[in-house]
């Protein structure tokens, strides 16, 4: 299970007690907020793409939705998600709980500057019912991610 080899992850970091795990879905944006009892803002949800045959992620705030004509300026290629049957054969991680931690070897992470207003954000933890909070520095820290990057808007 996803879960166990994030966990198996974050003992490497001394913090896989801080996962937190629900007896309800925390699959999608809303249901993590409900989950946690926070605003779905402040949910780090991770996209997953097809770029040029590699699996890429990007980790951004619950409100903001992909910009195509910014994403196509950052990966030179239209914004393609992965196919619901490939995301976890690609990532190791299936929809509703993908997360940048723990990936399979190839997988490019990537974090959205739509973040970057939060002191703490909530990624998944490979599992459709979990999360863990953050801070920016240690989403950064425990993500291995390759570059910040600006291809979202945020929706006010």
């Amino acid at each position: 299970m996803a879960i166990e080899k994030v966990r198996e992850y974050f003992k490497k970091f001394g913090i896989e007690d801080r996962i937190r795990e629900f007896n309800v879905s925390s699959a999608t944006v809303e249901l993590a907020a409900k989950a946690l009892g926070c605003e779905p803002c402040r949910i780090a949800k991770t996209l997953s793409f097809d770029v040029q045959g590699g699996a890429v992620l990007v980790v951004c705030a619950g409100d903001a939705k992909i910009s195509n004509p910014k994403f196509k300026a950052q990966f030179q290629t239209k914004a393609k998600m992965l196919a619901y049957d490939e995301v976890e054969r690609l990532v190791g991680h299936a929809v509703g709980g993908v997360c940048p931690f723990a990936v399979n070897d190839g997988v490019q992470v990537y974090l959205d500057r739509s973040l970057e207003r939060f002191d703490t954000v909530f990624p998944a933890c490979g599992s459709a019912n979990s999360a863990v909070e953050l801070t920016i520095d240690e989403l950064e820290r425990y993500s291995s991610f390759a570059a910040w990057v600006d291809v979202c808007q945020v929706q006010y």
